[in-house]
This record gives C-alpha cells, structure tokens and sequence, in this order.
C-alpha cells in the first residue's frame, strides 16, 4: 500500500471544498486497512475514514493526519432462507449496486437510487429515502475493531440503527472501519412505492411498475431536486440534504402550529416515533427566508432543493460553514427547533 502526502482533498468529495491531506492511502484489502492504521499509530497521527465523499465537509485546513479510502470492492451473490444475499465490498459505489440488485430484480433498495457515495457508508448514515432505509435490508457489517485490530461481524441489532444513525457514528464512531456488507434482498418482490413522490409519480399507471421502473422514476425525481449527481450542474456539488429532518414531541409539535399558524401557515409532518413526529426541514428552511436559489455569496441554496447548500464554485468550507450557522439560527429563532446538520465536518476544531 503506498503513502501519498499533501493529497487534495476536494475533488474527492461532491461538494468540491476543503484542503489537503497531510497523509492519504487507498484500501484495497483488509490487510490494507490494518497497515494503515498501524501506520497512524506508529507515528501518533489522527485517522479519517474516506468513503465515496458524499456526505462530508472537509475544513480549509484540511486533514492534519492520514486519510485512509476504503476501495475494497467486489459483490457476490447467493441464496439464503428464502432470501438473495448480496455481500458487497465497502469501496464499491453504492447506485452501481443498487442497478445490480434492481437488474437481478431483487427488492429492498430501488428507493435508493442515485445516492451518491460507496457501500461502506450506508450503514454510518443508515442511509434513506423515499420511504426506504438501508436498515431494513442490512443482515450485517464486517468491520476492523480499530481498539484490538480484530475484524468483527456486527448483526443489525448491533448495528443500532436509527433515523439517519448507528453506532458507527454515535456511541462507536472512530471505532469502527468498515470492510463489508451484507444485504439480504427479496427475489421477485415488489417495489416500495409508498411515498409521496412515487404516487405522485405513478399516479396514471394502470399496473404495478418494476423494479426497474421505480429505479428510474426515483433517478428522475432526484434530478429534478438536484439530487443526482451531474458533471457541470452547480446544483449538484452539495452534500446532499444538509440538515435532518427534526423529530419533536407532541409538545413541540403543538408549538410549531401555533407558529405556523399566527403566519397562516400549515406545517407539513409525517409519523415518526410512538407520540412524536418528524417535521420536513427543508419546509422549515423554505419558510425561513431561504428560498430555493437564495445566495449567500459562493454558497446557496440549490435551485431545484431547499435543503441543499451548494458551492457556486469558489466557495471555502468556512463559506459553507458560515451559511449553515446563519439558517440553523434563523430557523431556530423563528420556529424554535435547532436543526442538526447531516454532513460529517472534517478537520474542524
């Protein structure tokens, strides 16, 4: 494995901001990972996990110590208990897994088309949308104990998947690497059309689309968002949603109408957790004053997503970090609710 220094970090990530690595090494096998962080470790130097950039920040100042990218890739398929197991490689692109499964006509992640990024950063995130999570689908994760250098195979339970979180970005985080991943997908099953955009979307069709046809109405749909990745659109070197959708109680949820409601305002929500519910923050960044398009000298708003923070094409991470800052205080002041930014922040005090 080679040992590149002062690499650019930038153009390894989709919203193109932040500066180098002091050290980089690329992954391609287990043994790999573990030269890797011995190597951090023999000369006391912080570790980053790269994946396929997506759903990072990275600081102007870039990364002090060794940046390591998983390229493990590789996907193999078999039959297991009625199920079609797929087990893919971390550094394998996730939507070329996805035309995989969907073209093997297995259901379970056609919703997750056009996300960009790599396998190994699915569980982190418990990646989502369009009514479908990677939890639900995941049997496990192969991943290297970084505490004892011990390659461990964690279950879903163990995983602890939650709305856009598991224990490889809460209670475990800088723990974990991971190597692989384990899908268990359903041969012949239907697609999941559940959600809003897809009825909409399917609104006229007489039968049931495919799989394939779902894939390519939601790799649509997200184009039109700005959502899918495409060489030359300003509208797509984002990080894609940068804030989560706020989860309230009862109580906060009552707050929130009274607000809307002395603005005439309905608030959109959709059921969350037992007596809870989960608030589109994108309509709460909209009525804001951050309207799709708004500029914010060379960062924005995406013209097609309220809640896409888009680099003009100059802009810093402190640009972008400063935008963030300024709409997570304006939603608070206005509606009380602290939105939780998505992206991990890299190199920041």
């Amino acid at each position: 494995m080679q040992i590149q220094e002062n690499v650019p970090l930038a153009p390894l990530t989709t919203m193109k901001v932040g500066g180098p690595a002091r050290y980089f090494a690329e992954a391609r096998t287990q043994n790999d990972v573990a030269e890797a962080v011995r190597y951090s470790r023999s000369r006391n130097l912080p570790l980053f996990v790269l994946g396929g950039g997506s759903n990072l920040i990275i600081s102007d100042r870039g990364w002090p110590g060794v940046v390591l990218k998983v390229g493990i890739a590789g996907i193999e398929e078999r039959q297991e208990n009625g199920n079609t197991i797929f087990d893919v490689g971390a550094g394998e692109e996730w939507d070329k897994f996805v035309a995989k499964a969907v073209s093997r006509e297995c259901a379970g992640i056609e919703c997750l088309s056009g996300i960009p990024g790599s396998v190994g950063g699915t569980p982190v995130q418990n990646v989502g949308a369009y009514g479908q999570e990677v939890s639900e689908t995941i049997e496990s994760v192969m991943a290297f104990d970084t505490r004892d250098e011990q390659v461990r195979e964690l279950c879903n339970e163990a995983c602890g998947f939650s709305y856009r979180t598991s224990v490889f970005n809460k209670s475990e985080r800088g723990t974990f690497i991971i190597l692989r991943v384990t899908y268990a997908l359903t041969k012949g099953g239907e697609p999941h059309v559940h959600y809003a955009d897809l009825k909409k979307y399917f609104a006229d069709w007489k039968e049931v689309p495919t799989l394939a046809e779902t894939r390519d109405a939601v790799r649509k749909i997200r184009a039109s968002k700005g959502m899918l990745i495409s060489p030359g659109d300003e509208d797509c070197r984002s990080a894609g949603s940068f804030f989560k959708n706020p989860i309230v109680s009862a109580e906060q949820y009552q707050e929130l109408s009274k607000r809307a409601a002395a603005r005439n305002l309905t608030i959109p929500s959709y059921p969350a957790l037992e007596a809870r519910k989960k608030i589109s923050a994108a309509w709460l960044v909209e009525h804001s004053g951050f309207a799709k398009g708004f500029g914010h000298g060379p960062a924005g708003i995406s013209r097609k997503h309220a809640l896409a923070i888009v680099n003009r094409g100059q802009a810093t991470a402190a640009d972008i970090l400063d935008f963030k800052e300024q709409i997570q205080q304006r939603v608070e002041d206005i509606w009380g609710i602290r939105l939780e930014a998505e992206p991990v922040f890299v190199g920041f005090e």
